[in-house]
């Protein structure tokens, strides 16, 4: 096999594009993607046990700053047209394919994409392997067998928790005096996030809590993109075969462990004002920005609850007719940032989260997901997940952001942003 070959924002001349060498498969049997993934170079988007895995990487672009999407853009536009592909299959994830995490703010940030050496896919009763190589190279075709399994995962030892940028009081200051600001007529939402810090006795194997979280979260995307790993309940957009749709996620209600009140929860959430003012904003940013690629867009009336193991949140899936020649890359680049995770109006919205906030959120809240050479992909919020340290891998920052509107109460927000850590929290095996 080659040698990975990371290509920064300032390597991009016409001629520097790398040729592949790309060849889909059909495999005759299931495979359960997540427990195939190696230790290091990973990449994952799962979801009930279908979707892709990543295994080492043919060729990365890392990209910062404002343009980042751009770049990466125009990188996947070239190494797209210049591939050698042989697909056997022509579904939305087979041949070429790059799984890519951007950074939520233009600076500071670190964003990238991943085309892997092997690719396995799964979709429904079919299953796929792609091998990638960089020409003059050829593609190594594995045996299944040799592919690790779960039962070589070791679970997280000693692990403890510390607060991150802002303790819970101080997080909760900071949430009284957005609501302040907003009452003030200054914006109509922000989204405050915070960060919590997990600490391990020993280095920790990713996989473990990658491979928990999707199984208590099946109804998420489970994903892993350079020590990015988490499950989103948001799908900022989906496009396949020129249908596009949108999960839009926006007011939450913390969960109990009696089904009838659950139930009672459910139902004050949709008829809350104020989580349905939330909600508001952040469809409307999702159809705003869908309309000039779309010639139809459908939103429903109202939202419905979504009922996850540790929350239950409002939401609306939104569908529409590609109008244009864009690719899920370039739809994800337009939808970001949406109310959901930033606020409303977004410039000012992102001057007071780089205020109050104190942190950077890295990838957290950033487009994460896969695009194919066909244009066809899935991209998410990265939301419930965990940034392995890369000086130190026993060491992880968890995030958990709220939206905050007029109504907003610290105390209320702080306790959903615990809630919000459960997912990664648990599956740390604490």
């Amino acid at each position: 096999m080659t040698e990975s070959s990371a290509i920064h924002d300032d390597d991009l001349a016409p001629g520097s594009t790398p040729r592949l060498v790309v060849r889909t498969t059909e495999l005759g049997r299931e495979v359960d993607l997540l427990a195939t993934l190696p230790p290091t170079e990973a990449t994952a988007w799962v979801r009930r046990g279908e979707g892709l895995v990543g295994h080492g990487e043919a060729v990365r672009l890392d990209v910062a700053g404002p343009d980042r999407f751009a770049t990466a853009v125009r990188w996947w536009s070239r190494l797209s047209a210049s591939a050698a592909v042989r697909d056997e299959i022509g579904e939305p994830g087979t041949g070429l394919v790059a799984f890519g995490s951007f950074a939520f703010a233009d600076e500071p940030g670190h964003s990238t994409l991943i085309v892997p050496r092997i690719v396995l896919g799964r979709r429904g009763d079919r299953t796929w392997l792609t091998t990638i190589a960089v020409e003059p190279a050829l593609p190594v075709v594995p045996s299944i067998a040799s592919f690790p399994t779960s039962s070589q995962v070791g679970r997280p030892e000693g692990v403890v928790f510390a607060d991150g940028a802002l303790t819970g009081a101080q997080w909760a200051a900071a949430v009284a005096d957005a609501v302040r600001r907003i009452g003030a007529g200054e914006l109509d939402k922000v989204v405050l996030a915070r960060d919590l810090l997990a600490i391990a006795e020993k280095p920790i194997d990713f996989r473990w809590p990658l491979t928990r979280i999707a199984q208590d979260y099946p109804a998420c995307w489970t994903y892993a993109v350079q020590g990015l790993i988490g499950a989103t309940p948001e799908m900022l957009v989906r496009l396949e075969n020129g249908l596009v749709t949108s999960r839009v996620l926006a007011g939450t209600i913390r969960r109990s462990n009696d089904d009838a009140h659950d139930l009672a929860l459910a139902a004050s959430l949709a008829r809350s004002s104020k989580d349905l003012e939330e909600h508001e904003y952040a469809v409307r940013s999702v159809a705003d920005a869908l309309a000039p690629h779309c010639s139809s867009v459908n939103v429903p009336e109202s939202p419905f609850v979504l009922h996850l193991p540790n929350v239950m949140h409002l939401a609306t899936d939104l569908a529409g007719v590609l109008a244009d020649d864009s690719t899920a890359l370039e739809l994800a680049a337009a939808l970001h940032p949406s109310a959901a995770v930033c606020g409303t109006p977004t410039p000012v919205a992102l001057e007071l989260i780089a205020e109050l906030e104190h942190m950077d959120r890295g990838r957290y809240a950033g487009p994460v997901g896969w695009v194919d050479a066909a244009g066809n992909g899935e991209w998410g919020i990265a939301l419930r997940c965990a940034q392995i340290d890369p000086e130190d891998s026993r060491r992880l920052r968890l995030f958990a952001g709220c939206g905050i509107v007029a109504d907003s109460v610290p105390e209320a927000e702080l306790a959903e942003a615990q809630a919000k850590l459960v997912p990664v929290r648990d599956a740390l095996g604490t």
